[in-house]
């Protein structure tokens, strides 16, 4: 189990929250990302449908718009399905290509895309270069997930999604391997299996598995939203928003069960039992499956919907060098916390920033990312950006 109060590594300084881009009209930004092609541009990815280039100014009101997928989307509820999350090709500065994840309906679907830059401008992406990838099944609005990034160390494309949502993991498609649903998922996307658009990685756990899924790489989650791989430490964090009871951050594993729907964070889910009697079925015992505790969890007294960030590694705060940034997106609380693989626990949890008001966060934090220079950005779900500086 895990330990309710964390002993302090070291004191960090005070922090604050310094607005940016206050000039700028932001709506529902949910990612920012840094392409590898030494041009130090940010791209603001909003959930509306809009991938806008930032100025360098960060007092400016200019700003362009690099993708504009707004009529593409197809939206029922606009509050969990949109655009989603964006990943630029490590070898962005040759190929130009990125990749998206967005809602579309009828069927009600995940999509994973590609796209290129435009030749003749490289500040606009050619629309009509889409080639999909991949499609994952939704039955339900909620629960899309939808963040992707490369791994910085096989350069493969990983693709965190959801369970297929409603409530109390109805749908059972966590623990499935023939589904993609509350997974993460891996593949090479500069190469092709068959008929797939892309490649089955010779490594993904589930490959030789003729009833699973090939490109699962880690299972048991319920809606994944926060997920980076820190290239020093080569850890893989990724934070799972819960239901009842709990939230969490994992470590995620080649071949790691987490544990939804049977356990919420490092609780039985009491829940299940009484879906599946009412199926007429009996309940795995969950010392028979193996699962991966969360390295850390917090209740509802501190929040009630997780958002995961990434390791920091920038200079202006030399002690939040190695702390995973994370907060709360309803009570706005926010930490920092630091993971010692030596002892292969939580050794630090910094409470950086507590609102005095729940009901007037300074932020309801969508997503924590590095700038270029690597200083932390937080994303305000009700249109706004912040950098954590030392405070005054």
């Amino acid at each position: 189990m895990l330990l309710a109060v964390l002993p302090a590594m070291a004191e960090l300084p005070s922090l604050s929250l310094q607005p940016i881009y206050k000039e700028i009209e932001i709506e529902r930004p949910i990612s920012v990302q840094i392409p590898n092609d030494n041009t130090d541009r940010k791209f603001l990815i909003e959930q509306t449908g809009k991938i806008k280039i930032l100025p360098r100014d960060e007092s400016s009101s200019d700003s362009s718009i690099f993708l504009d997928l707004s009529d593409s989307i197809q939206v029922e509820k606009d509050f969990e399905e949109g655009l989603l999350g964006l990943a630029f090709h490590p070898e962005y500065a040759d190929n130009g290509k990125f990749y998206v994840t967005f809602s579309r309906q009828g069927p009600k679907r995940l999509v994973l895309a590609e796209f290129q830059v435009s030749a003749e401008n490289a500040n606009a992406a050619n629309p009509d270069s889409e080639r999909i990838l991949l499609e994952v099944q939704q039955p339900e609005w909620n629960h899309n997930s939808g963040n992707v990034f490369f791994g910085p160390g096989d350069g493969l494309l990983y693709l965190c999604v959801g369970d297929g949502g409603m409530k109390n993991g109805v749908y059972m498609l966590s623990q499935k391997l023939t589904r993609w649903n509350g997974k993460v998922l891996r593949i090479d996307v500069d190469s092709r299996t068959a008929s797939l658009p892309y490649g089955i990685p010779s490594d993904n756990p589930f490959v030789n598995e003729p009833n699973a899924c090939p490109e699962i790489y880690a299972y048991g989650l319920r809606n994944p939203w926060g997920a980076a791989m820190d290239p020093d430490s080569g850890l893989f964090y990724l934070a799972d928003v819960g239901q009842d009871l709990y939230e969490e951050i994992n470590l995620i594993e080649k071949g790691g069960n987490y544990g939804w729907e049977i356990r919420e964070a490092t609780q039985k889910f009491h829940p299940r039992d009484a879906m599946l009697a009412a199926l007429g079925r009996k309940p795995k015992p969950a010392e028979e499956t193996g699962f991966i505790e969360p390295i850390h969890e917090y209740s509802r007294a501190d929040g009630l919907s997780i958002t995961g960030g990434y390791v920091y590694r920038g200079e202006a705060i030399p002690e939040l060098q190695g702390h995973f940034l994370y907060g709360d997106w309803r009570f706005g609380n926010l930490w920092a916390l630091y993971y010692s693989p030596d002892e292969g626990k939580v050794v630090a949890n910094h409470h950086f920033e507590k609102p005095a008001d729940l009901k007037a966060p300074t932020v309801q934090p969508t997503g924590f990312y590095p700038d270029e220079n690597g200083e932390a950005l937080v994303l305000d779900w009700r249109g706004g950006m912040f950098r954590i500086v030392p405070a005054d």
